[in-house]
């Protein structure tokens, strides 16, 4: 099999959440350019189609669909809006997430079910909402993907006072595990991505001071737009079809280096 069949999304359809910023977009951008019919989902509607078209032009297919997916009954509609074009879904990318900042003494309830809903009950509940499109889709062949979005700081502890961040992302590395345990048998491969730092709106120390991070970076630079790209296509493709629960960490070695 060559390199480029290999590595191919032409012929899928995915669905990808938080998809109209940030490493949502980026992975947006790299599946339409290998060949897949994409739909991006996020909760402001002008930015979702924005992108969308964006992402069309030269020949991409891009659709959006704008959904707040903090409750189950927003997973339950955006699995709707798809049904109505499509009627099975290769590959789910689980990335839409928020973050809050706040001192331990004072850490808001509001910010902790903000965080938590979104990045935790989020992908559980719209995996389940979009298992039929994924079983319809799975073949010993061919696979159908879950990939989800986590972090390193689920991974290792970060510094800043982001809790609910840290403890949903190494909530959602386990969820991760055991998703990929449930759907195995049933030729669906479940895995994650533990990005770095990453410049963008969910990551702003890297976007606007990464000269404070590269410091602690042994790859000595953020994460660049065709590093998370890479490791997405991998994960979705025929190349990673025998992966199953597994979180790349795709951070430039932060997490090797502080297991040591």
């Amino acid at each position: 099999m060559s390199s480029e069949t290999l590595f191919s999304l032409a012929g899928r359809t995915a669905l990808i959440t938080g998809g109209s910023r940030g490493i949502g977009r980026m992975i947006a951008r790299a599946f339409v350019e290998r060949g897949a019919r994409v739909y991006i989902s996020s909760r402001k509607v002008d930015d979702c189609n924005t992108v969308a078209a964006e992402l069309s032009i030269n020949g991409g297919v891009c659709h959006s669909l704008p959904e707040n997916l903090s409750s189950v009954e927003g997973c339950a509609r955006l699995a709707a809006a798809f049904a109505r074009h499509e009627d099975k879904l290769d590959i789910l990318v689980n990335n839409a997430g928020a973050a809050w900042l706040a001192p331990f003494d004072s850490f808001p309830e509001k910010g902790w079910d903000t965080v938590m809903d979104l990045n935790l009950k989020s992908p559980f509940f719209l995996s389940q909402a979009m298992i039929p499109f994924l079983r319809r889709a799975a073949g010993p062949r061919t696979p159908a993907k879950i990939i989800n979005v986590a972090s390193v700081d689920g991974l290792i502890p970060s510094p800043r006072e982001t809790y609910p961040y840290q403890a949903s992302k190494a909530g959602l590395i386990h969820l991760t595990r055991r998703l990929a345990m449930q759907l195995a048998g049933e030729n669906i491969c479940v895995n994650a991505i533990a990005p770095g730092a990453f410049a963008s709106d969910l990551n702003p120390f890297a976007r606007d001071r990464p000269e404070e991070l590269i410091p602690h970076i042994p790859s000595k630079r953020i994460g660049r737009e065709e590093d998370i790209q890479g490791a997405a296509i991998y994960l979705a493709s025929r190349a990673g079809d025998y992966v199953v629960g597994t979180t790349l960490a795709v951070d430039g070695g932060v997490a090797f280096a502080t297991s040591y």
